[in-house]
């Protein structure tokens, strides 16, 4: 059994869909950022950059014991391997997914990130800023784009890859994103949401906000 340690963010969507998508069996275990419990010295022992996603995984290959993974690059990998999908084994499927996995962590998630605080969340409006990163989101958008142009998914076959990048596609509008100049991008985006796994996987985050207002209105 595998502990997905997560909140409702596109990084924690990436392991819920990855985790759907192989049929491995896991327990959430709800880590609320919006009240801080990133901070909570327990999660800390597992996640000690006080992000989530992580995992704890009961029973690893090496037989040693339980083993922790932070970092949603490194437990996409660490899953693929565990399942032999999701990842080819010749080296050089293995580094076409790869090199677009590195892609999203690297650029795709921050860039986005940014663009969503300072649209969004920042308390003082910093139009360089914004124009900044809504520009390097499209300009990374326009790079999806054209690698589809002659194939279905990121690196051919549907992979960790195109898992990492979708969750950070999903609030294209919020990001200033237009997938209606991208057709390329916007037919992957449909294809990846109507995969069962992926509906099965957004459905435990949205479960995760609903217990969250519930309790709240508890207090």
């Amino acid at each position: 059994m595998i502990d997905l340690y997560l909140w409702a963010t596109p990084n924690g969507h990436k392991i819920t869909i990855a985790l759907e998508e192989l049929g491995l069996p896991y327990r959430t275990r709800p880590v609320n950022i919006g009240k801080g419990e990133q901070f909570d010295p327990a999660f800390l022992r597992i996640s000690p950059n006080n992000r989530i996603p992580a995992i704890v995984d009961d029973a690893p290959a090496d037989g040693r014991g339980p083993l922790s993974i932070f970092e949603s690059g490194a437990i996409l990998t660490y899953l693929a391997e565990k399942t032999g999908r999701l990842l080819p084994s010749d080296v050089r499927g293995r580094f076409e997914v790869m090199q677009w996995l590195f892609w999203q962590v690297g650029g795709l998630g921050p860039m986005a990130g940014q663009n969503h605080h300072f649209v969004q969340y920042a308390p003082e409006r910093i139009p360089y800023a914004m124009d900044r990163y809504v520009n390097e989101t499209t300009r990374l958008y326009r790079v999806m784009n054209t690698r589809l142009d002659d194939r279905p998914y990121l690196a051919g076959d549907y992979s960790i890859a195109d898992i990492a990048c979708y969750p950070w596609v999903v609030p294209h509008e919020k990001q200033r994103q237009n997938l209606d100049d991208l057709p390329n991008l916007k037919r992957w985006f449909a294809t990846i949401g109507g995969r069962p796994a992926v509906e099965r996987a957004y459905a435990v985050g949205t479960q995760l906000l609903v217990q969250a207002r519930d309790d709240a209105q508890k207090r």
